[in-house]
């Protein structure tokens, strides 16, 4: 398999589920996980906040974030790259903290509330932890510690690939959430974690 392959998977991914909020703009209220919240619910207004700000800034940092990870573009044009990781890191933090205010009334109670807290959680940490190594100077440190920021943005994709193969393995949406709000991300960052083991001191980022 080529170099590039993929690099040009992830972007695809990425840029494709990146732009997916706009459906919710665009159809009826109903439409996907809506269609399971009550009406009560889907009448609160910070509810409603939170929901719009997470899938709007979610999806545009997932679609910008793997950017930042193609040394080519990063060497030639390193004031971009530091303008949109921070555009990434502001995005972020107001995705991961909404995302956690309505994970607590997510789909199957619980289990799946408290997979999608630990996500928001830890997207929210790593991504500020990332900012503050760069700002502090530490760039070895910043680069593996956005590795597994991306990981966990990258949730947004694993969710949408598993959520459907659980629904059909299980015939049951519930069963398949409950497993998903946990299965779409650690997943992504035990792989985050052996690919910064990899890589040793290696520079792979800035």
């Amino acid at each position: 398999m080529k170099k590039g392959i993929p690099t040009i998977i992830i972007a695809a991914s990425a840029i494709l589920i990146g732009i997916y909020p706009v459906i919710y703009f665009i159809v009826d209220r109903k439409f996907g996980l809506l269609s399971s919240k009550s009406d009560g619910l889907l009448s609160d207004v910070f509810w409603n906040v939170s929901f719009y700000i997470h899938i709007v800034f979610g999806g545009l940092s997932l679609m910008i974030g793997w950017t930042q990870f193609v040394s080519k573009w990063r060497t030639a044009k390193l004031n971009w790259h530091r303008r949109i990781g921070k555009l990434y890191v502001i995005m972020v933090l107001l995705s991961a903290l909404a995302g956690i205010h309505i994970a607590f009334h997510a789909t199957g109670g619980f289990i799946a509330s408290l997979g999608f807290i630990c996500l928001g959680i830890i997207w929210f940490y790593t991504t500020l932890k990332a900012f503050l190594l760069i700002k502090a100077g530490k760039v070895d440190h910043h680069q593996r510690m956005m590795i597994y920021s991306y990981a966990a943005c990258f949730a947004a994709v694993t969710l949408r690939i598993w959520l459907p193969l659980l629904t059909l393995a299980f015939q049951d949406f519930v069963k398949a959430y409950l497993i998903v709000a946990w299965m779409c991300w650690v997943p992504n960052m035990i792989v985050a974690y052996f690919i910064v083991r990899r890589l040793g001191k290696v520079n792979i980022a800035v």
